[in-house]
């Protein structure tokens, strides 16, 4: 079949690789029709990958139809269309169970954790992928949810709706969301939804400011970002700061802006293994600090109701949509966030 594959720095190929297959009675092969590139997919072809191995297919969001079970899926047939979430489950143990699928009592690793990160679980960039254990690693998709919206689903969402609950944001209060990607417009869209009345949102790209306006974001504007976060809260800072950037920078900036006895929540990937966190500040401001990664089990079923409900709107997030066969200037465009891109999606089938 044909999949993308990853060999180092900038260096994304479209190619033929092998075809995915059942190998243990409780797999199942998913054909992909969409397929996203996330932002930490950019970590990956940025020359910062999760493993030393290459030659691997990249990609952890997709949405498609089951063609084929083993004999111990029981929930699942050929014909039905699925979401794939990026994070990865057991049968087994009791995190799975209750839908923690991050906190895998099984995983030895990261690259258990995921796909596409290692050759170990080849990732959604793909024609088709093989899904473990995919009576708890598929989700039925209910009529009327678009691959658009499904594919955003399958980690953005999810990842932001997860900031936002651990930020435990309240009816009535001011929001700062640093970061305004993908993740970041869902982080905005999940605080409204859990009834924040503003939300300013901070990024560096004026495309990106301009298009969170239209989802009601008031843009941090200027180049001292702090100086007007100040200015916008009149001198209080905001009740609480999802970031989703996973930068030194940025999180420092998330710290520094955001009121006293005020929540941080970082949901940006970092791989950061120095930083220099300001114990002090955050005494004497008296924050909650929560970091961590999304289990998407355990946030989707709130999500396809409130996407359903149309409280939230994933694909409005979606710029693009390509070939899988144009998946190496898909990784360019998306990394030099040029052309007003938001959320790119690959289109195996075309």
């Amino acid at each position: 079949m044909k999949a993308l594959t990853y060999h180092g720095r900038h260096d994304i190929r479209y190619g033929d690789v092998s075809d995915p297959a059942v190998t243990s009675p409780t797999d199942a092969v998913v054909q992909v029709t969409a397929a996203g590139i996330c932002g930490s997919d950019l970590h990956i072809y940025r020359g910062n990958p999760f493993s030393t191995e290459l030659g691997y297919t990249p990609g952890h969001e997709c949405v498609g139809v089951v063609v084929d079970t083993g004999g111990q899926v029981t929930r699942f047939r050929p014909g039905d269309r699925v979401l794939v979430p990026a994070s990865v489950g057991c049968d087994q143990c009791r995190s799975c169970a209750a839908g923690f699928t991050a906190r895998c009592e099984r995983a030895t690793s990261s690259t258990d954790l995921c796909y596409g990160v290692s050759p170990q679980l080849p990732g959604s960039q793909a024609q088709a992928l093989t899904v473990p254990y995919a009576d708890v690693n598929l989700v039925h998709l209910p009529e009327g949810i678009s691959d658009e919206a499904a594919v955003v689903l399958t980690d953005n969402a999810p990842t932001a709706w997860y900031g936002c609950r651990r930020a435990r944001i309240q009816p009535g209060e001011t929001v700062l969301v640093i970061g305004l990607g993908p993740v970041g417009l869902m982080a905005a869209q999940s605080a409204f939804a859990m009834g924040a009345a503003r939300v300013l949102g901070a990024d560096l790209v004026p495309e990106r400011r301009a298009f969170a306006a239209t989802l009601g974001v008031e843009p941090v504007e200027g180049e001292h970002a702090r100086t007007a976060i100040r200015d916008m809260t009149d001198g209080r800072g905001p009740d609480a700061v999802v970031e989703a950037v996973g930068s030194d920078a940025t999180i420092e900036l998330a710290l520094k802006a955001v009121r006293q006895a005020g929540r941080v929540s970082v949901i940006g990937v970092s791989q950061s293994k120095a930083f220099p966190f300001h114990m002090g500040l955050a005494q004497i401001k008296e924050l909650e600090f929560a970091i961590g990664l999304c289990s998407v089990h355990y946030e989707l079923p709130a999500l396809i109701a409130l996407t359903r409900a149309g409280r939230i709107k994933p694909e409005v997030v979606v710029s693009h949509r390509l070939a899988l066969s144009e998946g190496p200037a898909a990784y360019e465009l998306f990394a030099d966030r040029s052309d007003g891109v938001r959320k790119i999606l690959l289109d195996p089938t075309r």
